[in-house]
This record gives structure tokens, sequence and C-alpha cells, in this order.
């Protein structure tokens, strides 16, 4: 018998990540927008700030390409530049990440089970039929049809409403601690944050887990697997706090 009646996972970089060429395609965007390609995918990522606007996909790159245009002196419209990317983005390309399988299995043998992405259905759908997500879960929450996303607790609450649970009894896996874990945290779930570096330091936040990988997740969810947070898989590390 799980510790958790459900269980719910972030979906971008949590479950699954993108399988493009990204230099093919970053290369594409630029023929697609008539510009002399200038600069590389891995000049562009440190300069966007922060995560993705669900709501404004192309303002959000537009602003990266301004500030990479502006660093090769070129003169481009960095808006039609990241239309261009969007136009050629497959959504429909993602890969589960290691782990994912396992973690879902684990999950649906413990309860029922949902997913809850910041992104709108109309973009995010595409991945869900790909990975065959839809056949795995019970529930999926779209956040960025909502009015409010995540760290918002509305999303959660209508996650654990469609599972039929209480919001305390449910367990929350996702890579971001600024969306994920606050968002877990405002709603009273517990959260269980999925570092990509196991030098990566949680603070100022406090998830009530931390999980090197997705293997974690089938002791963690394990009732009785011994100290808290101990895994077979590896250390699963119990962090102090309501998180």
């Amino acid at each position: 018998m799980s510790r958790f009646a459900a269980v719910a996972f972030d979906l971008d970089d949590t479950l699954c990540r993108h399988d493009h060429d990204v230099d093919a395609l970053y290369r594409r965007a630029f023929e697609r927008a008539g510009v002399e390609p200038f600069g590389e995918p891995d000049e562009l990522w440190p300069l966007l700030d922060g995560p993705p606007d669900p709501n404004d996909r192309v303002g959000y790159l537009g602003a990266g390409f301004a500030r990479l245009a502006a660093q090769h002196g070129r003169d481009v419209d960095p808006v039609a530049l990241a239309a261009a990317f969007e136009a050629v983005a497959d959504e429909s390309r993602v890969a589960y990440l290691p782990g994912a399988l396992g973690a879902l299995a684990a999950a649906a043998a413990a309860g029922p089970v949902g997913v809850l992405t910041n992104g709108p259905e109309e973009r995010q759908r595409a991945k869900i039929e790909a990975l065959g997500l839809a056949d795995r879960v019970d529930a999926i929450v779209y956040a960025g049809d909502l009015p409010r996303r995540k760290p918002h607790a509305e999303p959660f609450e209508r996650l654990a409403a469609a599972l039929s649970v209480d919001p305390r009894e449910m367990l929350y896996v996702g890579n971001s601690l600024a969306y994920d874990v606050a968002g877990a945290h405002n709603a009273g779930l517990r959260s269980a944050w999925l570092r990509a570096d196991p030098d990566d330091a949680a603070a100022p936040y406090r998830p009530d887990y931390v999980l090197d990988s997705l293997g974690e997740v089938a002791a963690l969810l394990r009732a009785g697997c011994g100290p808290a947070g101990e895994t077979e898989s590896g250390p699963a590390t119990e962090t102090e706090g309501d998180g």
C-alpha cells in the first residue's frame, strides 16, 4: 500500500523531453524567416528569461533572439524569427525520459495518476498523443487553458478533484522548484523535486522529497520502505518542513 492516495506528474522535462535535432531545427527557423543564420542554439538558451510563457511563446523566444542578435551585431526582426522557430518545431517529437514508464507504472499500482502541465491543450495534446500518455493516466489538466497556471493552487485543485482525492494525500513530481514545488505547496500537496544535477540545491524552496531520477519514484511510493526517503535505486532525500 502506498503512502499517497494519488500521484501526479509534470510533463515537460519531468516525464518527457523534446526529441528534435536542435541544430537542424535552429537552421530551419532562420531559413523560414529568410534570415542569414547567426549564433548557435547553446547561445540562445541562456538568454531566455526563465521558463517559457505558455501564453506567449513567440514573445518569450523573441526576447532571446533579440538579445542574441544584439550580441552578434545583427539587425533582424526577433519576433518573426521566433515565430519561424515555433512554426518549424514539431511538438509530437518527444520521448519519455529514463525511468518515466516505470514511475508511471508504480504510480498506477498505488492509485489514480494525473498529469498537470502549464501548457495549453492546443500545444500539449500532440505530446500526450505521441507518448500514448492518455492511456496511462486517469486525468490531465492543461493549466495553460485556466485563468491561473502553476504555481497558483487552482490547477492542482482541479487535478485533485478530477482524481477524486484530497490534495493533502497527493504527491506531485516535477522538475521546477518555482512552479512545481511552489505550486504543490500552495495547494497542500506533497512535492517531489526531480533535480537535473545532484549538486543542485533546493533552497529557498522546501520540497518534501528530492529525487535524482524517476527510478526512485517506485521506492518512494512503497509504504514501510525504511527510513523516510530511502530507496533501492538511490537516495530520495526527504527534506524538513511542510514542502
